[in-house]
């Protein structure tokens, strides 16, 4: 049976740029009777507490959610593990990360999965990003992040934990393809996909909100990972009629039916002008998704 999860990060509306408090957030989803949770480790939780050493605040998280029979999903951690940048023309290229630059990387998340191990999520979500073609010795740069992404899921498969590819830039937004052969260089029995429904090359998320690149399937990239996938990340937009406006998930729903999907399907709130606060969003997108799965 498909769990529905929430992906407890929503912007504070009193604090510019800030987050609601996990904390908060944890008695919201319990409240609208989501099944899991979800948490991004730099948003809405406390960034100097999150180290395993650190135990008292990881396990009062950790606590919250058992005392609400919320098991958590994943942790989130920001970046990616190849560099972005603005080639000549403005175009945007992949850039290999600095020797310093990847130690610190590779040892934030390895403190990530660290993390995972105390709290509990048997998942680490990780951007897996495409390198644009007009990056300058792009096959060095691509190497160097397939690299980066064995080192840290043969760290994390010591301590049980898996790593799910997120769909999502740096260096920009992939395609269905770029997912697959980054799964098949990879070659870790711990690596898995996350699949996220708003942040393909040319979707609405990835790009200018409201807009689609007519020319781009985002939907046939989902048929080609979702045989791959262990957890869905289902974006939600405009939700304030009842149903998701920007995204099908009859469609989406029936794809993954297809091929004996049965994990978690989280929902992001990413709130596109809704006449409706993040609580009355949250609740009827749960409702909308549980339809929609039937």
């Amino acid at each position: 049976m498909i769990k529905f999860a929430c992906n407890a990060m929503v912007r504070h509306p009193d604090q510019q740029g800030g987050w609601i408090d996990a904390k908060t957030l944890i008695d919201v989803v319990y409240e609208l009777r989501f099944d899991m949770i979800d948490f991004q480790l730099d948003r809405g939780m406390r960034p100097h507490d999150l180290r395993p050493g650190d135990f008292a605040y990881l396990a009062d998280i950790k606590a919250r959610c058992h005392d609400r029979g919320l098991p958590i999903g994943f942790l989130g951690i920001s970046d990616g593990l190849v560099g972005r940048g603005k080639d000549e023309a403005g175009e945007t290229i992949g850039i290999a990360l600095t020797r310093e630059e990847r130690t610190a990387r590779i040892a934030e998340l390895m403190e990530a999965v660290d993390a995972a191990v105390v709290i509990g999520a048997p998942l680490i979500r990780l951007f897996a990003g495409e390198v644009p073609a007009a990056t300058p010795e792009r096959e060095s740069v691509w190497t160097g992040m397939v690299g980066c992404f064995q080192e840290v899921c043969d760290y994390a498969a010591g301590k049980a934990v898996r790593i799910g590819l997120h769909n999502h830039a740096p260096a920009v937004a992939p395609t269905g393809d770029t997912i697959l052969r980054l799964l098949r260089e990879i070659d870790r029995p711990n690596c898995t996909h996350i699949l996220d429904s708003g942040q393909w090359h040319g979707s609405i998320g990835s790009g200018v909100k409201g807009e689609f690149d007519p020319g781009v399937d985002i939907y046939r990239f989902m048929e080609q990972t979702a045989p791959y996938a262990s957890y869905v990340r289902a974006k939600i937009y405009k939700i304030d009629s009842g149903r998701e406006e920007w995204l099908d998930y009859d469609r989406i729903a029936a794809m993954l039916h297809a091929v004996d999907y049965n994990g978690p399907v989280s929902v992001v709130y990413e709130d596109a002008g809704n006449n409706c606060d993040y609580r009355e969003a949250w609740r009827l997108a749960v409702a909308h998704l549980r339809q929609a799965f039937g």
